[in-house]
């Protein structure tokens, strides 16, 4: 479908050019229907996204999706997590592995 409209915004282009110079000679016809395809392929290239390929296809690899290490996963557990990855935090000083109540309170 792309195609098809850009091919079409070329011979509309041309078209335009030929209809411009009907009283005139070959030589500026010719010039005026290239002129015109090639306004016609920018505008029908721009119109048609023809270059810009879309969106853009990256690879994505899901198997490590969900076990915690995957960028996706960071960004979605930093709050919980504080920024650190998962098992990775550091202990706090109020556990009770430094002598603390572990945040009970006595």
């Amino acid at each position: 479908m792309r195609k098809l409209i850009f091919i079409g915004f070329i011979v509309a282009g041309s078209a335009v050019g030929l209809l411009s110079t009907l009283g005139d000679g070959w030589g500026l016809k010719l010039f005026m229907m290239c002129l015109g395809a090639l306004v016609g392929a920018a505008a029908g290239g721009a119109l048609s996204r023809i270059g810009r390929g879309g969106r853009p296809m990256y690879h994505r690899d899901d198997t490590l999706r969900g076990l915690g290490t995957a960028s996706e996963d960071l960004m979605d557990n930093y709050w919980r997590d504080e920024g650190h990855p998962q098992f990775m935090k550091p202990s706090s000083p109020d556990s009770k592995e430094f002598g603390g109540t572990g945040g009970i309170a006595d």
